[in-house]
């Protein structure tokens, strides 16, 4: 059984796709060039681009590759961007983490 889209899910996936299309129309590149550009059915550019979130995660990076955006996705999901990741910098993490029983 397959549990229901979070909220917040849907809205980032709305947010992510609307700024696509964003940069997909800045560089002045149709929908169908983009879809042939990063081989992908233009349906399925128009469903990412609509926030759908099952859209494949390789189909979300070739389309961010086709607007010239894949460099800035590490960036935006690096832990040592952020405070907490500064602050543990320094320590070794675990290659597993596990819940005490």
């Amino acid at each position: 059984m397959k549990c229901p889209t979070p909220v917040a899910v849907k809205l980032a996936a709305r947010s992510i796709g609307e700024s696509i299309a964003t940069w997909r129309k800045l560089y002045s590149i149709t929908s169908q060039e983009l879809a042939d550009r990063v081989s992908v059915s233009r349906a399925t550019l128009s469903r990412l681009e609509n926030g759908d979130p099952s859209v494949s995660f390789e189909t979300f990076l070739r389309v961010c590759q086709g607007v010239g955006m894949l460099d800035k996705i590490p960036e935006a999901v690096d832990p040592y961007e952020t405070d907490l990741g500064r602050i543990r910098a320094d320590q070794a993490l675990p290659q597993r983490v596990r819940k005490p029983k």
